[in-house]
């Protein structure tokens, strides 16, 4: 073998030590938040239930890996959402036309097989998330309820990291953020809901 292959082989070989030894990470996922319609209590209207539109909802994840890379690693991430425009549908005007939402969950996570290529994980923890609703009614004339809801948060996700370069991996993930509601001025009879958000991103390892 030529002394230049010996000096890519070692290389390609340092450079994937590297990327194996990584103990931090960024991610950024985009995709929707998807939440069950309810039903409203007592309406005689037409269209007695409020309906949610899938909003477009960004992510980021910060990561540190506690464990080394091995057939399980634990680590303590810390995952930011914000679903930027959540719209409602209903027989009456008295709900907001919407809202906003962020929810932030320091959690732990295990990822299997996270010495390999793909390495499928699981994560489960709690924080804090506020609704941010609309001024507007849904037809007309302004929102007259509260507007700024602060609630418990529960997290419970899985996905799948694939490593595609040294230091990057794409994701794919679904992750139910158990909540709250938010103020809707009408009676659900609900004081809880799970928002399941399905995204896809980028995963940037980094650090020792």
């Amino acid at each position: 073998m030529s002394m230049r292959w010996v000096l890519m082989a070692a290389l390609l070989t340092t450079l994937a030590a590297s990327a194996w030894a990584q103990n931090n990470e960024l991610a950024g996922v985009f995709g929707r938040t998807f939440i069950s319609d309810q039903g409203i209590v007592g309406a005689t209207f037409t269209n007695p239930t409020v309906h949610f539109g899938n909003g477009f909802t960004m992510e980021g994840d910060y990561a540190r890996y506690l464990t080394p890379e091995s057939l399980i690693r634990l680590s303590v991430e810390v995952p930011f959402s914000f679903n930027l425009d959540e719209d409602l549908g209903s027989g009456t005007n008295a709900i907001p036309e919407g809202y906003k939402s962020f929810f932030v969950t320091p959690s732990a996570r295990f990822n299997f097989f996270a010495n390999t290529r793909v390495s499928p994980w699981v994560s489960g923890g709690g924080g804090y998330g506020r609704f941010a609703e609309s001024s507007n009614a849904l037809y007309f004339g302004p929102n007259t309820g509260p507007k700024g809801t602060n609630t418990g948060i529960v997290q419970f996700g899985g996905g799948v990291d694939a490593r595609v370069w040294p230091k990057i991996s794409i994701r794919g993930e679904v992750r139910d953020f158990w909540s709250g509601t938010p103020q809707l001025n009408v009676d659900t009879g609900k004081s809880r809901q799970h928002n399941f958000f399905v995204g896809a991103g980028i995963v940037w390892h980094f650090g020792k």
